[in-house]
């Protein structure tokens, strides 16, 4: 049976209470306004939204899939790395999709885009996911649709493929597919640094 760890757990616990909480005080699109990230210096951009936009998401559904990625692959790693390791690791691949949105919105802006809002834990679970992907290759992920196991290495690397896709065809807009890529990368960059160096947490 799977053990939900401590850092884990309090994630788990922050996101429902902050969409929840949130909502009830304010209401469902007051709430994903004054905490989801926008571009800087356009109405309504806050400071504070660099960060309190990885623990919002628009409606339940969102929220359910972000915290069941949580779930599935974040205890793995954290009894692999420890709580510390682990929680600088979420909120980096966090930092970094956040940061491979913004840079994708600059070069839409420049040529005649426009700027939408950002929230949502997905940039840290794509994370997770690449994570888990480089630590445990070969074990199995049952997918929903089609109902099939496959390695976590070829999962998140057909996942990631899909995203690209996504992402340069500019198909299925509303979807930060550029910031789930960011997510995976510094993860995946994360790793690679920790293999070779070492990590002092």
């Amino acid at each position: 049976m799977l053990r939900i760890t401590e850092v884990v757990k309090m994630l788990l616990i922050i996101n429902v209470v902050v969409y929840f909480g949130s909502t009830l005080i304010l209401g469902e699109q007051e709430a994903y306004w004054f905490l989801s990230l926008k571009w800087p210096g356009t109405e309504g951009f806050a400071p504070y939204q660099l960060a309190s936009h990885m623990f919002m998401h628009f409606g339940t559904t969102h929220l359910f899939f972000n915290m069941f990625g949580l779930f599935m692959f974040g205890p793995p790693l954290e009894m692999a790395w420890g709580p510390k390791r682990f929680l600088f690791y979420y909120l980096m691949t966090g930092f970094g999709a956040m940061a491979l949105h913004m840079l994708i919105t600059y070069f839409e802006i420049q040529n005649g885009g426009s700027a939408g809002q950002m929230a949502g834990a997905s940039g840290a679970i794509f994370g997770l996911l690449a994570g888990y992907g480089m630590l445990y290759p070969n074990s199995k992920i049952m997918l929903l649709i089609p109902p099939i196991p496959m390695k976590a290495k070829y999962f998140v690397l057909i996942y990631g493929a899909i995203e690209l896709f996504l992402g340069v065809s500019n198909l299925n807009t509303g979807i930060a597919h550029f910031a789930h890529l960011g997510g995976a990368i510094t993860g995946f960059l994360l790793i690679i640094y920790w293999r070779k160096f070492g990590s002092r947490l």
